[in-house]
């Protein structure tokens, strides 16, 4: 799911296991080992966290936060816990813009939008400075590293740096050099030099004590952020060659570069691939910053080969991909695909369209896959075995319009067909040989083009034996195709009977059947030989984007626009499940190769992972049915052995009322009054005495068996407190109902006993008939 959508980022400061980054009304907790959200801190009233800042004690006092929303509070939080320690007011009109800690995390520098900086003791929560000055925003701020001097600099819509004196709270210069936003400071340990970069494309370095630019390094592109290198360190492998300072930058080009800041020199550029590096000549060609792989901040770290990737926008596809399906690569709403590794969410990034990519399909190894966009391309992609990283090594582009659908063949990786919104299929060949040297990449050339429908294609498929092809049109209809060995693409036949467009086709892997879903909200199956429709599957509210066969071809899995996943079984034309776990359109959809699992994309930016757990399931039933059997033969020998205080425990747990009844009647009957005194002792479990209970509230309606669920309560109440009682599931329910039945139980007791007292007062009273008098 989303966790960061740009903004601030930082990381503990002593260990570095945890990247810190918003993501709208969070601040998400990232494990940089795993890749995983182990914490989340989020505002009660859902306001979107506009700043934060991380301390630098992180470790030593479990690290403290202080989010600044738009409800215009400071809140200080204990992350590990995610609890909200402390919370004051900004005392800012507007929200905060900026925010950091000094180097001992006792003063807090805010800046806001109204242009003021705001300090604060952290422990005694109260406003020390309030510094004014700045001209709009204060979207930078940032502590002298020597805290011994007390002074602050900052930097506003002005575009110049100011230098605060923390002792006077007066502006003492103003440090002009850029003429747009500085976007980063950095220092020099011993803090007599600073770095800043600009997105007026320099960086200034200044001379603290003079506090004058001492040289002006033209850079070349928007400068996000700046480092200074450490001097003692062997860095020459990245150019470092002298002890002369070294500083990194990270902007629109989407590269690192390292510059000696004496001759403003760059000693060495982060290596692009043959593809990213042709999207980014292309950027340029436009005169224009590259969005599509302009790098936004920048942070120092211990060596690390992960990227993680914080917002997908809105999934297009996904499929499974690698070894053992360990990887899996998305299409987003973007011109760059992206393959995740499931097991530690590291991304790797792949380049090459230039513009979003529509679609994806997998060749049957899962180590070769293919990509159209609406660049009027399609490339295809291989993954290394043995280190996963995936480059392209063939590429395609002939149709008129922007590729919609793709599909690879099923046998071997031999060719590929694309459907494009020019209403025509091609089918591409692929060489027989896919590996590439020296960066140059397979020219791909249809063998066959066929116009093949009335509106866009909006999928594809290949049959299991590559010798059919199934296409799926705006136009309402799909249609069947032949792959002829000679090159030739021949229709067979048109599948007719949806009322809107059709979104997916898919062949079945074991019958000779095609499955349809269309935008009418339904799917179908058709049989290949007549073309009739065999099987209509209606349940979604809407749009039903796409249908894959599973479990061995006996059940369907579809997709809409509701966000619904739901499987259904052929044979009966049911659905088993629904399942709901997207707030958008679900456009993704892919089985496993061993069909155990699948995954799902949808345009709320989620990528779910779903396993098959229907033998799991059934495997823990035939447990329990097992178990439920034993304990029922147990049950049978207890009772039969009259042993009756041991058989009211089993069959409480079996939860059969009516042998819990028998077992009580026996025992009453054995063994009498006495059961009152030793039964606690078996039902003082709570989920005992809780079955009791309401065993007590049925029986209780019924005369015959009243006398036994008014003694079982009387244990109860006799040996239960009635707070515990009360805290009961259903205990409040269960006494009301025992109460009117209980009062006409003890009304007809009564009646009976006026009864029989007369009885007695008429025999007393009576003479047998002819007894002689005395």
């Amino acid at each position: 799911e989303p966790f960061y959508k740009g903004g601030k980022v930082q990381v503990c400061f002593r260990t570095c296991p945890y990247i810190f980054c918003t993501c709208e009304s969070r601040v998400n907790v990232l494990e940089i080992s795993t890749g995983k959200i182990v914490h989340s801190v989020q505002h009660d009233d859902q306001e979107d966290i506009t700043s934060f800042a991380l301390s630098f004690d992180d470790e030593v006092k479990q690290t403290l936060q202080e989010p600044a929303s738009r409800a215009l509070l400071l809140k200080q939080w204990d992350w590990r816990e995610a609890q909200c320690t402390r919370s004051w007011r900004a005392i800012h009109t507007v929200p905060v813009a900026s925010m950091t800690f000094d180097s001992t995390s006792t003063l807090l520098a805010t800046g806001g939008c109204d242009g003021t900086i705001k300090l604060w003791d952290v422990l005694k929560q109260y406003c020390t400075h309030n510094l004014k000055g700045s001209s709009g925003v204060v979207h930078l701020v940032q502590f002298h590293p020597d805290i011994s001097k007390l002074q602050l600099f900052s930097s506003s819509l002005d575009c110049g740096i100011r230098l605060w004196d923390l002792r006077s709270s007066q502006c003492v210069c103003v440090l002009q050099s850029h003429y747009s936003a500085v976007t980063s400071l950095s220092f020099t340990p011993d803090g007599d030099t600073m770095v800043s970069s600009g997105r007026d494309k320099i960086c200034t370095v200044w001379d603290l004590k003079t506090r004058k630019a001492t040289r002006t390094v033209p850079v070349y592109e928007t400068v996000e952020g700046v480092v200074l290198l450490p001097d003692d360190e062997d860095l020459s492998d990245i150019g470092v060659t002298s002890k002369n300072l070294h500083f990194i930058t990270a902007g629109s080009k989407g590269v690192l570069r390292v510059w000696e800041a004496s001759t403003a020199r760059c000693v060495y550029a982060q290596t692009l691939n043959s593809t990213l590096a042709a999207v980014s000549e292309k950027e340029e060609e436009k005169d224009d910053d590259n969005d599509h792989c302009s790098l936004t901040y920048l942070l120092l770290l211990p060596a690390s080969s992960r990227l993680f990737v914080g917002y997908n926008d809105e999934v297009l596809d996904v499929k499974f991909l690698g070894k053992g399906d360990s990887h899996i690569v998305v299409a987003t709403n973007s011109c760059q695909l992206k393959v995740f590794e499931l097991l530690t969410n590291s991304c790797q990034i792949l380049y090459g369209h230039t513009d979003t990519v529509l679609s994806l399909d997998v060749f049957k190894k899962g180590f070769v896959f293919a990509s159209c966009a609406k660049d009027r391309s399609v490339r295809v992609w291989q993954m290394d075995s043995d280190s996963g990283r995936v480059h392209c090594v063939a590429h395609g582009s002939n149709h008129a319009n922007a590729v919609g659908s793709i599909t690879c063949s099923r046998m071997k990786a031999s060719f590929v067909v694309s459907g494009s919104q020019d209403c025509t299929l091609k089918v591409w060949d692929l060489p027989a040989d896919l590996s590439t040297t020296g960066g140059d990449l397979h020219h791909l050339t249809p063998r066959a083009t066929e116009k093949a429908h009335d509106k866009d294609v909006n999928s594809v498929a290949v049959s299991p034996n590559d010798k059919l092809l199934a296409s799926g049109s705006q136009d309402r209809t799909a249609k069947l195709w032949s792959l002829e060995a000679a090159g030739r693409v021949g229709m067979l036949g048109v599948f007719r009977g949806h009322r809107r467009g059709v979104w997916a086709v898919c062949f079945s892997p074991i019958d000779q059947v095609l499955a349809t879903s269309s935008a009418d909200g339904a799917a179908k199956l058709w049989g290949l030989q007549d073309f009739s429709c065999l099987k209509t599957f209606e349940g979604h509210d809407a749009s039903v984007l796409k249908v894959i066969f599973v479990s061995r071809g006996t059940q369907l899995l579809t997709s809409g626009s509701d966000g619904l996943v739901k499987l259904w079984t052929i044979k009966t034309n049911e659905c088993v499940k629904t399942l709901d776990a997207h707030q958008d359109k679900v456009w993704g959809l892919h089985g496993s190769r061993k069909d155990d699992k699948m995954v799902t994309g949808s345009a709320d930016s989620n990528i779910t992972l779903w396993m098959d757990v229907t033998e799991v399931e059934l495997a823990e039933e035939q447990a329990k049915q097992e178990d439920q059997i034993l304990k029922q033969q147990e049950l049978s020998n207890l009772l039969h052995e009259k042993k009756y205080l041991k058989a009211l425990g089993l069959a409480i747990s079996l939860d059969q009322p009516r042998t819990v009844l028998t077992v009580i009647k026996g025992a009453f009957g054995e063994a009498g009054a006495k059961l009152k005194c030793v039964s606690f002792h078996f039902f003082c479990p709570q989920p005992d005495s809780e079955s009791l209970l309401r065993y007590c509230a049925v029986w209780n309606t019924n005369a015959r068996n009243c006398q036994d669920a008014q003694a079982v309560l009387q244990v109860l109440l006799t040996h239960l407190p009635p707070e515990e009682l009360l805290q009961y599931q259903g205990a409040r329910t269960h006494l009301e109902g025992l109460i009117p039945y209980t009062e006409r139980h003890m009304q007809r007791i009564g009646n009976l006993l006026q009864a029989s007292m007369f009885l007695n007062y008429m025999w007393q009273k009576m003479r047998v008939a002819g007894a002689p008098s005395r």
